[in-house]
């Protein structure tokens, strides 16, 4: 498998709103309350390219230079020098090779650069499989914050970067 990571282009938005809503959809999340009724994830690179100082997108791109997955992250104002994980998703047909664990860290690394010292996600217990992921990459869970985006979402984690080796 041949893939490699880029920022999101404006070309890319489709696409990542289709993997959006292909995943959630497939967990039963293609509900109310959750980003798959939003319409900025057809307009991503309006929403990380606004402020490029601290909100970033990453895309993985196969040989053919199709988008398989993506990451992003802006800030998170409810927690100080957070910045929250947003919109990991991977097209079926590169899950189970490492991936997710690999974009995560890429973004934590990103994170630290533009001064963030902590990440924040919010996620739903359908997606099981993103548990895992988030929980072996050191993300632990916490009380439900006060302000959540997505309220359909009821599983919330917070890491501390400050011990990563950047």
């Amino acid at each position: 498998m041949n893939i490699k990571y880029r920022k999101l282009l404006p070309r890319d938005n489709t696409r990542m709103a289709e993997l959006i809503r292909y995943n959630l959809k497939a967990n039963g999340l293609d509900i109310p309350g959750t980003v798959y009724f939003d319409e900025i994830i057809y307009h991503l690179t309006d929403f990380y390219d606004e402020k490029p100082e601290c909100r970033a997108y990453f895309v993985l791109v196969d040989e053919s230079d199709e988008v398989v997955g993506g990451i992003g992250l802006a800030e998170f104002p409810d927690i100080d020098s957070c910045a929250e994980l947003q919109k990991l998703y991977l097209a079926d047909e590169v899950k189970g090779h490492g991936l997710g664990y690999f974009l995560i860290d890429l973004l934590e690394k990103e994170a630290l650069r533009m001064g963030y010292d902590k990440m924040y996600l919010e996620t739903h217990t359908n997606l099981q499989t993103a548990i895992h992921v988030y929980e072996k990459a050191g993300y632990e869970e916490i009380p439900r914050p006060e302000f959540v985006m997505h309220g359909t979402m009821n599983k919330f984690y917070l890491k501390s970067l400050k011990e990563r080796v950047q």
